[in-house]
């Protein structure tokens, strides 16, 4: 069941559409001073500090000087310590004095990735229930998590001895999940300027000479030929001047038929359909468009990479998490959930928390949610007032109630034939069930145990509809 991309000569690889679930890994030498302000509000305002909504192309959409002193990004921490008394430069100045980020990312090179075992975090997710891994093998700072044969012509030693992409690939397949790659296109820092603190300085800090276009093109191409990733990710919605999107594209397909790209490559052409685009990317987000697959990306708090200033309240419970989860496939999304391993490589207990709280959640109610597609509506209400999501399968449609029932009687605002049969997924069984004025009323074995949410198999599909 692939659903039709952008580029209409091509279904999106159904092993997409039906993973539901990836893990988006940002760990660099930021990790090390693992700094970002913290929000007030745990729910990031996409509207004023989310790079996914900004237009390369539009110089009002490209983030206000404020935003820039403030984004929660630890990642984004050197061009953070480089804009004027911002936080991250009062803090570098108190901690690290006049330490520059190169001192980090020689640390981060010799001493910590020396030391990273790429088997716990695939245990981690495998355990989660998740599908694929989307690896950041070259952020914004420009260093390479592998030893490639197109080293940095700026900076020395700006990239990783050991390789980080080929050793979490290979386990991460030992696990049956696919591979991904993120690279960061649209900025590196080591080319353009910093810091990046409005639009006038963003917009000059994106490389677009022939020399990155063809560093660029080198890297992707090498990935591609190294690792074969099912997903190329690019980031901030622009590539390099000159850059041949479509060849890489067709090149890239014939190596890996069955391979995604994301539609940040060049966000105005991929937008108008000029460039071949599998899925979109909202970013801290729970909706997509509905004529394109999409994807969700987010951390569990406000930050993708490690930030110690976070605390267990600055990140989604592990409830939270599930409901996010399960709306964003109800509306026919992915989400590609970020965890952000310290500097050594571990990643903090509270995101290994709401992950394995994720993964057993999904072992009983994977019918659910893998390989499904929206179903007539997205959503309803039980008489106590508990959100309802639906997806569709094969041959049933499922019923999510995202919570706990107080009593052992469910309403559901659906349609049954009579014959219909609903039963509790992850318990074998139909359960008894009669209509209401609103849907149907089913009846539980008992009341049940607090937990996240209950899922209800109803079937056959047919026999199925929403409220006329």
């Amino acid at each position: 069941m692939g659903t039709i991309s952008r580029d209409a000569t091509r279904a999106v690889p159904a092993w997409f559409d039906d993973a539901k679930l990836g893990i988006f890994i940002h760990w660099t030498a930021a990790a090390i001073p693992a700094f970002a302000p913290v929000p007030q509000s745990r729910a990031l305002d996409s509207a004023g500090v989310n790079p996914e909504n900004f237009d390369p192309d539009d110089p009002d959409k490209l983030g206000s000087p404020q935003m820039w002193r403030s984004l929660p990004f630890a990642e984004m921490y050197q061009n953070a310590m480089a804009i004027p008394d911002s936080a991250a430069a009062r803090y570098h100045q108190e901690t690290y004095g006049d330490l520059p980020y190169d001192a980090f990312v020689e640390k981060f090179r010799t001493e910590m990735i020396p030391g990273w075992d790429p088997q716990p975090w695939v245990d981690l997710f495998a355990q989660a229930g998740a599908r694929y891994v989307v690896l950041c093998t070259k952020i914004e700072d420009g260093f390479l998590l592998w030893p490639s044969d197109h080293r940095n012509p700026h900076k020395g030693n700006w990239q990783s001895d050991r390789d980080v992409v080929g050793e979490l690939a290979a386990a991460v397949r030992k696990h049956d999940l696919r591979f991904g790659t993120y690279y960061s296109g649209g900025f590196d820092w080591t080319f353009g300027g910093l810091p990046v603190h409005d639009g006038s300085s963003y917009t000059k800090a994106m490389p677009q000479g022939e020399d990155y276009r063809i560093y660029v093109d080198a890297h992707w191409r090498e990935l591609v030929l190294r690792y074969q990733p099912s997903i190329l990710w690019n980031d901030y919605g622009k590539s390099p001047r000159g850059a041949d999107l479509a060849g890489l594209f067709r090149w890239y397909r014939e190596q890996v038929p069955d391979g995604l790209v994301n539609d940040r490559f060049d966000t105005r052409r991929q937008g108008k359909g000029e460039l071949p685009v599998d899925f979109v990317t909202p970013e801290y987000a729970t909706e997509g468009p509905a004529d394109r697959k999409w994807e969700a990306c987010r951390g569990m708090g406000n930050s993708f990479g490690y930030n110690r200033q976070e605390t267990d309240d600055d990140y989604l419970s592990a409830t939270e998490l599930i409901h996010l989860f399960v709306d964003i496939v109800a509306r026919g999304g992915n989400l590609l959930i970020n965890v952000g391993p310290t500097a050594t490589g571990a990643i903090p207990w509270a995101q290994a928390q709401r992950l394995l709280a994720l993964g057993q959640w999904l072992r009983v109610h994977a019918d659910a949610i893998y390989g499904t597609r929206p179903w007539a509506q997205v959503g309803g209400m039980t008489d106590e007032r508990l959100h309802i999501r639906y997806t569709a399968g094969r041959d049933a449609a499922y019923a999510i109630v995202l919570g706990t029932p107080r009593t052992a009687m469910v309403e559901l605002n659906v349609q049954l034939d009579d014959g219909a049969e609903v039963s509790l997924v992850g318990r074998h069984g139909p359960l008894r069930w009669r209509r209401s004025p609103s849907g149907i009323l089913v009846e539980l074995p008992e009341p049940p145990d607090q937990r996240p949410g209950l899922s209800l198999r109803l079937s056959p599909a047919l026999s199925v509809r929403a409220p006329s």
